[in-house]
């Protein structure tokens, strides 16, 4: 399991939900090659709404455009790790937006492999 405390890097990118990469939804390629590439974890998010460079408001109010939402892939890791992810997301992301930003990881505490599944809704068994 990656250890993670202190300073890291956090890489956003915002993309449409339709994109895809060779047919397949583009968050879900970058989530798999942040996880091969041993990264500490990533995580999507689906937006109500929003725009971009093209100006276009999306949006799950207005059925004609509710089918290309606004999506957010949150990678944080140390800066060594996600620097070296960035020329892959260069392959990949051919519209959209990649930002960086500095921050601290304070705590980062995967689940126990030890317990049932049953036993890990918000507290560990005695």
């Amino acid at each position: 399991m990656t250890r993670l405390t202190g300073r890291a890097l956090r890489v956003t990118v915002f993309i449409g939900e339709n994109d895809t990469w060779h047919h397949k939804p583009l968050y879900s390629e970058i989530v798999h090659r942040a996880h091969a590439a041993g990264l500490a974890g990533a995580s999507v998010f689906r937006g109500i709404e929003g725009f971009g460079a093209s100006s276009v408001i999306h949006t799950s109010r207005l059925l004609s455009l509710s089918e290309d939402l606004p999506v957010a892939i949150v990678i944080v890791d140390t800066e060594e790790r996600v620097r070296a992810f960035l020329p892959q997301l260069d392959e990949l992301v051919t519209e959209g937006l990649v930002t960086l930003d500095d921050c601290e990881a304070i705590r980062y505490v995967g689940r126990d492999d030890t317990l049932r599944t049953s036993d890990t809704k918000g507290k560990k068994s005695s």
